[in-house]
C-alpha cells in the first residue's frame, strides 16, 4: 500500500456494528475477492472485496473473516484467516502479511492460516444456529460471473443444509451507508489529494493540450501524495464529448473556445473521492458558457440545500427536476409550450439532464446503501447536476461530496474552487 497506516479503530468499530445486528447464536463468514486472469499468465490488478475491507482493512488475496459473537471460546469470536506466507511465491509476487502485521491493521488478535481453517470452522458452525453469508447486493450490480462469494454460499448449503441462512448484504447495505467520523477523516484525505490535482490542472490546461495529458497530470499528483491511484477511470472530455457521461477514451485535443469536463477522484486508504469540474480550455468562459455554467452551479447549490435527513432520493430528484425546469426555461432550452405536453415519466428537462443527481460514496464510488428509504445522518452523497446541450455541443457538470449531518450536510469539498470567477482567476495565474 502507498497510503499511511489507518487507525484500526475504523475496522474494530465496523465489526462491532455488524455483530450487534446479527441474530443470536449466529456465525458470519466473509471471503476475499478472486484473483482474476487477464490474458496469458497475467492477472488483473487485485481489488479486495469492499465488504471484507470495510470489516478488516486487509487488502491481501485469499483472506477470510469469521465472526461468531456467541462462540463459547472468546478467542474465536473474531477470526482473521490469511494465506500462509510462501517463500517461493514471495520471490515472485512480494511480501505477504505476517500475523502481527495483520493484527496491527485489523485490530483482530486471532489470526489463523487458511490451510488450517476447515478443521476449526466445522465445530464452530455446529454450535451456531444461523449462518450469515455474503453476496453483492449493490443495486447497480451488472456482473453475473459466479465469484467466490456465490461459490462459497453454494458449497456451505450443501455441507450444512439444515442451518438457517441469512444475507450479510442486507445488514451491510444499512451499515456501510452511514460513515463514522473516522471513515470521514480518511475520505477527506482522498478529497484533499483530489483538490491538489485540480489546482494543478488549472495552471496546466491550455489550447492544444491532449485529454490524456490532463489525465497524466491527475495521476502524477495522486501518486505523489500517497493515493492508491484513481478511484475510477478519469473522465477528461472536451467539447461535445462532455455529453457522453462515461467518456474515458481521453484521446482528443482540447481546443480553444471549448469547455473540458473533468470527472475524477483519488482513492486513499480504500476510500474514494468523486469530483467533477468543467473549465474553459482557453482560461475564460464565453458569455453563453458562463450563463449555462452558472445555471448548473445554481442547481448544484439548490440540490445541496435540500439534501437533508428525512428526504428520500426520489423526492429529492423530483425537486431538483422542478428547479432544473425553471433554469432550462431561462436558458431558452425549454419553451413553456413544451411543459404543457410533457410526459410525466419523461420530463422535458430530461433532454438536457439525463442522469441521477446523487449517489452514495465511500469504499466504492457508487457505494453500498439504500436508495428508497429516507436519507440519514452519516451518509455521504455526491451532488452532481449537469446540463448537456447537443445543439451547442456543450456539456457541463459540477460535483462535490457531502456528509449528511443531523440537520443538514457538510460540503467535504468546500475548499475546491467552484465559481466561474475563481476558475478563471486561477487559470489566468
Amino acid at each position: 500500500m502507498k497510503y499511511l497506516p489507518l487507525n484500526p479503530e475504523i475496522f474494530i468499530h465496523n465489526r462491532k456494528r455488524f455483530a450487534a445486528a446479527m441474530e443470536k447464536n449466529a456465525i458470519a463468514i466473509f471471503n476475499s475477492n478472486d484473483e482474476l486472469p487477464a490474458n496469458g499468465d497475467a492477472l488483473y490488478p487485485y481489488r479486495q472485496s469492499s465488504d471484507l475491507y470495510w470489516l478488516t482493512g486487509i487488502e491481501q488475496e485469499d483472506t477470510m473473516l469469521v465472526l461468531f459473537p456467541d462462540n463459547p471460546d472468546k478467542k474465536y469470536r473474531e477470526v482473521l484467516v490469511l494465506v500462509r506466507p510462501n517463500e517461493l511465491k514471495e520471490k515472485w509476487d512480494g511480501h505477504r502479511l505476517r500475523a502481527k502485521e495483520a493484527q496491527d491493521i485489523s485490530g483482530i488478535p486471532t489470526i489463523v492460516w487458511l490451510d488450517t481453517l476447515d478443521g476449526m470452522l466445522q465445530p464452530w458452525v455446529h454450535l451456531a444456529d444461523t449462518i450469515y453469508l455474503n453476496t453483492n447486493e449493490n443495486d447497480r450490480k451488472a456482473n453475473l460471473v459466479p465469484v467466490r462469494d456465490y461459490r462459497y454460499a453454494e458449497d456451505m448449503r450443501k455441507r450444512y443444509p439444515l442451518h438457517q441462512y441469512r444475507r450479510s448484504a442486507k445488514i451491510l447495505k444499512k451499515l456501510r451507508a452511514v460513515k463514522t467520523p473516522e471513515e470521514i477523516a480518511v475520505m477527506q484525505q482522498a478529497i484533499d489529494i483530489t483538490e491538489k490535482a485540480f489546482r494543478r490542472l488549472l495552471s496546466f490546461i491550455h489550447p492544444g493540450v491532449m485529454e490524456y495529458e490532463i489525465e497524466a497530470e491527475i495521476l502524477h499528483e495522486f501518486l505523489r501524495n500517497r493515493a492508491t491511484g484513481p478511484a475510477y477511470s478519469s473522465i477528461i472530455a472536451s467539447g461535445d464529448r462532455a455529453r457522453t457521461l462515461h467518456y474515458i477514451s481521453n484521446n482528443q485535443e482540447c481546443k480553444s473556445g471549448e469547455l473540458v469536463l473533468m470527472d475524477f477522484g483519488a482513492e486513499y486508504g480504500g476510500y474514494c473521492a468523486d469530483l467533477t469540474r468543467t473549465v474553459p480550455v482557453s482560461g475564460k468562459f464565453t458569455k453563453r458558457q458562463k450563463e449555462v455554467y452558472n445555471a448548473c452551479l445554481h442547481l448544484h447549490r439548490y440540490a445541496a440545500s435540500i439534501l437533508k435527513p428525512g428526504i428520500t432520493l426520489m423526492d429529492y430528484t423530483d425537486k431538483v427536476g422542478e428547479e432544473a425546469t425553471k433554469q432550462f426555461v431561462k436558458l431558452g432550452l425549454i419553451k413553456k409550450a413544451d411543459l404543457k405536453n410533457e410526459d410525466k415519466d419523461n420530463r422535458a428537462y430530461r433532454k438536457y439532464l439525463y442522469h441521477g443527481i446523487s449517489h452514495h460514496l465511500g469504499i466504492d464510488v457508487h457505494d453500498l446503501g439504500p436508495r428508497v428509504t429516507p436519507v440519514q445522518p452519516g451518509m455521504v452523497f455526491t451532488v452532481e447536476p449537469g446540463i448537456y446541450i447537443e445543439e451547442e455541443q456543450m456539456g457541463i457538470r459540477i460535483e462535490n461530496n457531502f456528509w449528511i449531518t443531523k440537520n443538514g450536510n457538510k460540503d467535504l469539498m468546500k475548499n475546491i474552487p467552484i465559481t466561474a470567477e475563481d476558475i478563471e482567476s486561477l487559470m489566468k495565474k
